[in-house]
């Protein structure tokens, strides 16, 4: 061991990792470490240990590695970035942010490899800063990385999120020298989704999303692999597999809390694949209890979560995260089923080659509309389950939310990326023709107050009517619903789970829908609910009917009253015909599957789509009302040099 090289060191130990072996290459740099005390490269086994050991999810044994290297030689950068990390997974973010700002403010001589490790660095501490919901400094890290180095999407992608939370406006001034046009090419999906009611651009990005960020997988099956598989059934049960990160305490466990339980277990066979946090809760164990076979992939790679999944022996693999933070996109890309199926997670197409369905209903995806999504539509008579088992107890008192008593109370619980300066402009409009009410809004952080405050104050608006509620947790935050008179939705991204919650709570919800998924969720669920009067024509009436309900506030009382009596009635929360009828569905996938006529993705032109859409101006008009959306798109591509020699796109014809 003494006498063995670096060079054979760092071979032996990437060749037992390889194999599988990680622990047993941790404990050879280990132990040629003790023998060799004074090498000169001593510093690089140390981390080379540190990140076999971190993989491993030996966190403690890493932070040793790593801080046994920068004791070794303190100028060397890498091992303060994964030490860093290392702190944050053991929840010392103080400590971890001060490793990654070391390695910012040690910038020494310029060069590619510092310059990356600042980069690193400062990415991470984005990170713990929007956590701690300081995000001016997290949006001012990110621009500094894009300065830094040359494009990063993921780089870009956070910083525009970030600017949307903070209600920052205009969205896309330019950075590192790319101006609004080039960010738009490579803005992430969700983004998207909030910033323009564009379904055309909004499927380009997604696909863009599939092809640039998760990219093509090492390997992956057709559907001569699952051939097999048609012959099996009746002979046994249809295997159904739900994918997704936020089976727990979230808006989407809560959604599908209670419909787990409601399948029929003489027909189908339930899965749960959960690649979230590592987290234990009421709503976790609750979904956990009520399915067939619970698989915790989280720490899996995708070689080896595919490999559980095909062992299950799944048909069809609903992904209920889609374009959203802790996605499995990459290994839905391998086809570990053969059917996948985009539900609830995301409000919008996928863009993938993978996803071949998407669950909708008549509201979200009238029909003419099939054309924006990549996947084959098909539809329930509400999209959306819910849990009638929630609390319906209300808070008592305005005045402990600093609330007044006696006027409107308008509220708006969407996060505050979904805030854009036409909705504000709109809810100013209806302060203002509605005295001594005040906008009730989810609380952000103090900048973002201030920000809105500011605004109101130049639309002539108090800045005191708007108050912000603190962030509770689900049962208190339900509870007081109620203390509002009319929840205001807001576009081009509505209100989906929080609309839910406000109308199981009693409080109606106006709305206006617009062209895409996201925009017309809220009208769905308005409609379920039985409030269609609710549901307004254009952004002009949304605001004259606010103000109408907001000077007679008498005039809501029988909506109140019958939002509370149709619980256990109304499509919106009837969650066992949702399931019969997601089960009616699913047999009818099976059935295309059975017979070889599975459909396959529309991905025709959606660079071109990307291209011209990235053009268009989106922050100046509102894509959802303008008069001919089609023609719109028909004169951009009729702008085109190349135009004669692009195939006919059917989505302009108004099919597939």
């Amino acid at each position: 061991m003494a006498k063995m090289g670096i060079a054979e060191l760092v071979g032996s130990a990437q060749a037992l990792a390889g194999s599988g072996q990680g622990a047993l290459a941790a404990e050879l740099y280990r132990d040629w470490a003790a023998q060799n005390p004074d090498d000169g490269l001593l510093h690089a086994v140390h981390f080379n240990r540190g990140v076999l050991l971190a993989d491993a999810g030996d966190l403690h044994g890493a932070v040793e590695a790593f801080s046994a290297a920068i004791a070794r030689r303190p100028d060397f950068l890498p091992p303060y970035i994964n030490l860093g990390a290392a702190c944050e997974r053991l929840g010392a973010k103080v400590q971890a942010y001060g490793h990654w700002a070391h390695v910012s403010t040690s910038l020494g001589g310029v060069s590619g490899e510092t310059v990356a490790y600042k980069a690193s660095a400062l990415k991470q501490m984005a990170q713990v800063l929007e956590g701690g919901r300081q995000l001016a400094q997290a949006e001012d890290a990110l621009r500094q990385v894009a300065e830094l180095t040359p494009w990063q999407r993921d780089v870009v992608q956070h910083w525009i999120s970030l600017r949307q939370r903070q209600c920052q406006w205009p969205l896309l001034t330019s950075v590192a020298g790319h101006d609004r046009a080039a960010l738009l090419r490579r803005i992430a999906p969700l983004s998207m989704a909030c910033f323009a009611d564009d379904p055309w651009l909004q499927l380009a990005v997604a696909a863009a999303h599939m092809r640039e960020d998760v990219g093509p997988p090492a390997s992956f099956h057709t559907e001569a692999d699952f051939r097999e598989r048609r012959a099996e059934i009746p002979g046994r049960r249809l295997r159904i597999g739900y994918l997704s990160s936020d089976l727990r305490e979230h808006a989407i466990g809560s959604l599908m809390a209670e419909m787990f339980g409601l399948h029929d277990r003489g027909t189908l066979e339930v899965f749960a694949y959960y690649c979230g946090i590592p987290q234990e809760d009421a709503t976790k164990a609750r979904i956990r209890d009520s399915v067939e076979h619970w698989r915790d992939i989280a720490a899996l790679d995708d070689t080896a979560a595919e490999a559980v999944i095909l062992a299950d022996g799944v048909d069809i693999l609903v992904d209920v995260n889609g374009h959203t933070r802790s996605a499995r996109s990459r290994l839905l890309t391998r086809r570990p089923a053969p059917i996948i199926v985009n539900w609830l997670g995301y409000p919008g197409s996928m863009g993938s080659a993978c996803h071949h369905y998407i669950i909708a209903d008549p509201h979200i995806v009238p029909a003419g509309s099939e054309g924006f999504y990549s996947e084959t539509v098909v539809r329930l008579s509400c999209y959306q389950p819910n849990d009638r088992h929630r609390p319906t107890r209300a808070a008592t008192s305005r005045a402990e939310h600093g609330l007044p008593e006696d006027a409107t109370v308008f509220c708006s619980f969407n996060g505050t990326q979904k805030v854009t300066p036409f909705v504000f402009a709109r809810w100013m409009a209806i302060l203002r023709d509605v005295p001594d009410s005040v906008l009730w809004l989810l609380k952000s952080c103090d900048e973002v107050e201030d920000r809105l405050r500011a605004r109101a104050a130049e639309a002539g608006i108090a800045p005191e009517r708007l108050v912000f509620a603190p962030i509770m947790g689900g049962h208190d935050h339900l509870a007081r619903y109620p203390l509002a008179d009319l929840f205001l939705d807001t576009f081009p991204y509505g209100a989906h789970t929080t609309a839910s919650d406000s109308l199981w709570m009693g409080v109606p919800v106006l709305t206006v829908p617009g062209r895409g998924f996201a925009g017309r969720v809220c009208a769905s669920l308005v409609h379920a609910a039985g409030l269609p009067e609710f549901v307004c024509n254009s952004a002009e009436e949304y605001v004259a009917r606010a103000i109408a309900f907001g000077r007679d506030r008498a005039a809501l009382a029988p909506y109140r009253d019958r939002l509370v009596a149709a619980r256990g009635t109304a499509l919106l929360f009837d969650t066992p015909r949702l399931v019969r009828e997601l089960e009616t569905l699913f047999h009818g996938m099976w059935a295309d599957f059975a017979a070889g006529r599975l459909p396959r993705p529309n991905l025709v032109n959606l660079d071109t789509y990307l291209e011209l859409g990235a053009t268009m101006d989106h922050e100046t008009a509102e894509t959802s009302f303008v008069p001919d959306y089609s023609e719109r798109w028909r004169a951009a591509m009729a702008r085109r040099d190349a135009y004669a020699a692009l195939a006919p796109d059917s989505r302009l014809q108004g099919g597939r």
